[in-house]
């Protein structure tokens, strides 16, 4: 089988003919028919990632695709069952085996492209603004790099909550994307009065950020009391520091979220909430959006559109035909 490898952090991931892997106890192997690409992957190639393993390994976070082999004491999955599978690695491949305990069943409605970049996105923002935000409708919602996959994500679920949603993403064409999942709301990302913007349109209850950087120290000027922020990711390069005296003055509270982390302490919450967003998509409630589509070959010209920023939604490396 052909797979995307990355020998050592800081180079180029290579194409290499690998054996075809034999699924071990608990594992479901899976013919791969798509594979999401998310900011992390970039992260991984530097070493710089919280869950980065030790070269060579294949890349690919996230993927779907269909059971064709089932290891030992595998239950509640057959062969042919078509799946989606937070991997952590090992999803640029025409095949892989992972731990059944990771995938999650696609309905027939979903294609398995939509799917292979739809649960880290849709997973993190919905986990981050129902258990960790406790968004409520009326609300007012603020999205720092909403034109990206996990930002697009939280625009439309955000409005799908009966919030209201402001998009903070840079330049129009990304602003309209937003505005189409549901922003209310758009403010250019390259404005110098963010702060003042955000304030103007009620202050925010709860903002989503995974840019960091200087727009995050705006936002968080805008706050409304008793406001909840989501540290998500830090797009930017820069992590803030938070002044934890304004924490104080305006009672607002800091969350962390990190998605795959609830593998380990909470997968019953994790799987809830995915069952959730897939039953919202099967009701038409959700409609990701892929950017561009690269074959397994262009996996290098995908990463360096994702390091680019020239994409939005998601990208995502097509494999195979779907089976």
């Amino acid at each position: 089988m052909r797979a995307v490898q990355l020998s050592t952090f800081q180079s180029a991931p290579i194409l290499r003919d690998l054996p075809l892997p034999t699924p071990q106890k608990g594992e479901l192997r899976v013919a791969i028919a798509a594979c999401g690409l998310n900011f992390a992957d970039l992260l991984m190639m530097d070493g710089t990632y919280q869950d980065t393993p030790a070269p060579p390994f294949t890349m690919g976070m996230e993927l779907a695709g269909v059971v064709d082999a089932l290891g030992a004491e595998v239950t509640g999955y057959k062969i042919g069952d078509r799946v989606a599978v937070f991997a952590g690695h090992g999803g640029l491949a025409e095949y892989g085996c992972f731990p059944a305990a990771r995938a999650v069943k696609v309905p027939d409605a979903m294609p398995l492209r939509i799917a292979a970049g739809f649960l880290i996105a849709y997973g993190t923002a919905h986990l981050a603004l129902t258990r960790r935000a406790r968004l409520m409708s009326g609300e007012t919602l603020a999205v720092l790099g909403a034109a990206g996959g996990v930002g697009l994500s939280a625009v439309e679920i955000g409005a799908s909550l009966g919030a209201k949603v402001i998009a903070v993403a840079r330049g129009q064409s990304k602003l309209e994307i937003a505005a189409s999942a549901g922003a209310a709301h758009m403010i250019d990302a390259q404005s110098p009065d963010l702060r003042d913007q955000l304030r103007a349109l009620g202050g925010v209850d709860v903002l989503f950020d995974t840019v960091g950087g200087a727009s995050f120290d705006a936002a968080f000027r805008a706050m409304r009391p008793e406001g909840r922020i989501l540290c998500i990711g830090f797009a930017s390069g820069s992590v803030p520091q938070i002044p934890a005296n304004h924490l104080l003055v305006k009672n607002l509270d800091v969350t962390g979220l990190y998605w795959g982390g609830y593998l380990r302490f909470n997968p019953d919450a994790l799987q809830t909430s995915l069952c959730a967003l897939m039953t919202l998509y099967e009701a038409g409630g959700l409609k990701p959006h892929i950017s561009a589509s690269y074959p397994l070959e262009a996996v290098a010209d995908a990463l360096d559109a994702l390091r680019q920023r020239r994409s939005t939604g998601k990208i995502i490396i097509e494999i195979t035909r779907e089976r």
